[in-house]
């Protein structure tokens, strides 16, 4: 029996951990396979991927991929004393929302926002943040009830109709260039993801860094002449104007302004969308990010 557990934690390592990643740890490795996730492990953090690739979305009458922003996840990361962080973003249809916050709140941990990420957008898509402290095996078990609801009657929800989007070729190369970072391809989705090295939040001795969500991120689909970006900046107080007006400015548009959690130095995240050219897009966005920090 213990050989044949053995072999099931290093066969979940083999399958979820990218190329780069670290070696993950057992018990870490336990959580993927009691949640039935894939995920990875880097930086001192396990990220467990959670995509609603069974819903069709339309945004302003476009199909877009489940990679530009709806794929749900949880993070955890060892603070003091064995104890482990955890944070998510769960991608929920209306119908969903309440009773996977029952779940949350009933397993004993913390719901830290509710909020849209897309206007016009079909079917009607929320964000839940959650949170917990504890052992990883206690947290697994806490949060297992609220993911098992996620997706369970897929015939529920109508899906979104509306035209394909242009399919490519999109230049990541060039993105990067303009936003001055590197970015990863996920099927037809180019992303870039920014920490905020500068802001520094920790929990029970845990840096509460890019992978755990205190992060700047801009996804791109579609093609060079016609595309769409979706995103969000992570801010301090002071900075939010002056995102808000770059953004309105470069004529993207701002669809939601909120924080994601409740602990530590007051952080908002701003989210955006466009559509146009990838280049002018990503240009809009950079006038954004230069208004930011250097990481």
């Amino acid at each position: 029996m213990r050989l044949l557990n053995a072999t099931l934690i290093i066969s979940v390592i083999a399958l979820t951990s990218p190329a780069g990643a670290q070696d993950m740890p057992s018990d870490y490795a336990t959580v993927l396979k009691t949640l039935n996730k894939t995920g990875d492990y880097r930086g001192g953090v396990l990220k467990v991927n959670i995509p609603r690739n069974d819903v069709t979305v339309a945004v302003q009458g476009i199909l877009v991929p489940t990679p530009l922003g709806f794929g749900g996840w949880l993070a955890m990361t060892k603070g003091d004393h064995a104890t482990e962080i955890m944070m998510g973003d769960l991608v929920l249809t209306e119908s969903e929302v309440n009773p996977v916050m029952t779940a949350v709140l009933t397993a004993g941990l913390d719901v830290t926002a509710v909020h849209n990420h897309f206007f016009f957008d079909s079917p009607r898509m929320y964000y839940m943040h959650v949170h917990g402290v504890g052992s990883a095996p206690e947290l697994t078990r806490k949060v297992k009830p609220a993911l098992d609801l996620i997706g369970r009657d897929p015939f529920a929800v109508q899906a979104g109709t509306g035209t394909e989007l242009s399919q490519g070729p999109l230049s990541a190369e060039h993105l990067s260039k303009i936003l001055g970072h590197p970015g990863e391809q996920t099927g037809p989705v180019y992303k870039i993801t920014i920490g905020r090295p500068d802001i520094d939040v920790r929990e029970h001795g845990a840096r509460i860094d890019a992978r755990m969500g205190l992060n700047t991120w801009a996804a791109f689909a579609g093609s060079d002449q016609e595309a769409v970006v979706a995103g969000d900046v992570a801010m301090l107080a002071s900075e939010v104007t002056s995102v808000l007006t770059a953004l309105r400015s470069a004529g993207l548009s701002v669809v939601a302004l909120h924080h994601h959690m409740t602990m530590g130095t007051p952080v908002f995240f701003v989210h955006y969308w466009g559509r146009g050219e990838a280049a002018t897009l990503a240009r809009g966005v950079r006038a954004a990010l230069d208004l930011l920090p250097k990481p």
